[in-house]
């Protein structure tokens, strides 16, 4: 291998991204605008609940328990109904996806210290947001109603009680618990597969559909050669656009990278280096163009966003598809990211995923060679 001709494929290659602003643009601009538009849109947090409420009671206990559901952040009252057709038509139209109703004989039930039950009605046709929100109601309910027994035993001159068991969470890593945080850095691992991989899977195709590879192949540059070239001016952008990927995480979307950033860019260049090759792989396969970009966004996307554990988390998946997890780079660069955004981990914690990681990009290198090797002869 001699450098020279690395050298001159590169510049060949930078040259025609400058000249050609769509690739230009896709390789810069594309994977800003993902981020921007996942990291704002993309949530899991369920805050602000739409919530109607009918009170029948009209008392002051009663008041009191709506009051917690709308000091909650968790809940959002809109309006309060009289009757359940009210209710109806407000969960029907989706303008409120919860409804408490509140017994006409709450107050005198609390009073005589029998059970005040209460009725929630919960649209369950976004179950995720319909469970959490029924657990944020269970909680609100049980402290109202610990808080309900202390008083009346107070008043009853009864011994002063204590919660036996008082659980005082301590939350690591992530302290306000945003889902932001979590998400910014496993999305960076997404885009980058996908954008890595669909940038390199043009380029090959390029050459054969131009007439130009038979040149290429006629000259006595190397196979090895040829592809280092070619990755050289698309790994340079790639790292470019991790850079902005992690300014803008810190000064966009304020997450606290804890960890080591040599180590994260060290990591980041090996999982680019393999979703390169895997790009390039696509490319010497297909000879097409277009058809390399589909089956590059078929085999980075849907894989690096569905079974990377960065929307879904593996550990709830069927056993098949968990061992199938395994065969996606992208789940061990989002631990990866993960740790080091968030933890704060080093090489001694992450050297599983680590090697892993190297050996996917050492493989994929390897293959994208064989593969082009098998073009020349």
């Amino acid at each position: 291998m001699k450098l020279r001709r690395v050298r001159a494929v590169a510049r060949k290659e930078f040259l025609h991204i400058v000249r050609d602003p769509r690739s230009l643009g896709m390789a810069i601009t594309i994977p800003m605008l993902m981020l921007i538009l996942f990291g704002f849109a993309l949530t899991v947090d369920v805050n602000h609940v739409p919530t109607v409420v009918w009170d029948q009671s009209g008392t002051e206990a009663s008041r009191e328990l709506v009051s917690r559901f709308a000091g909650s952040p968790y809940f959002s009252i809109l309006s309060y109904e009289q009757d359940y057709e009210a209710l109806e038509r407000e969960l029907d139209t989706r303008r409120a996806l919860v409804a408490l109703v509140v017994p006409s004989d709450f107050a005198e039930r609390i009073r005589s210290g029998r059970q005040a039950p209460l009725q929630m009605i919960v649209d369950g046709s976004d179950s995720n947001t319909a469970t959490i929100a029924i657990g944020y109601a269970e909680a609100i309910c049980r402290t109202y109603g610990a808080e309900l027994t202390i008083d009346a035993l107070r008043r009853l001159g009864g011994p002063s009680i204590r919660v036996p068991l008082e659980m005082r969470p301590r939350v690591w890593f992530n302290a306000d618990m945003e889902s932001r945080n979590y998400i910014i850095p496993g999305l960076i691992a997404v885009i980058m597969m996908v954008i890595a991989a669909l940038l390199t899977s043009l380029t090959v195709a390029r050459e054969w559909e131009r007439g130009t590879m038979e040149q290429l192949i006629s000259t006595p540059l190397q196979g090895a050669e040829l592809i280092l070239g070619k990755l050289i001016p698309y790994f340079a952008i790639g790292m470019f656009d991790v850079l902005l990927a992690v300014l803008m995480g810190e000064f966009v979307f304020g997450v606290p990278l804890r960890g080591n950033v040599g180590l994260l860019f060290a990591m980041a260049a090996i999982f680019l280096a393999g979703a390169l090759s895997t790009g390039m792989f696509i490319s010497i396969v297909t000879k097409s163009q277009l058809l390399a970009s589909q089956v590059a966004m078929t085999t980075t996307f849907l894989p690096a966003f569905l079974l990377s554990g960065f929307m879904v988390p593996i550990a709830n998946m069927p056993i098949v598809i968990r061992a199938i997890t395994h065969l996606v780079p992208a789940r061990y660069f989002v631990l990866l990211l993960h740790g080091i955004y968030l933890k704060g981990a080093g090489l001694a914690i992450l050297a599983f995923e680590a090697t892993l990681l190297t050996l996917f990009g050492a493989a994929m290198v390897l293959v994208a060679y064989l593969k082009f090797q098998k073009r020349l002869t």
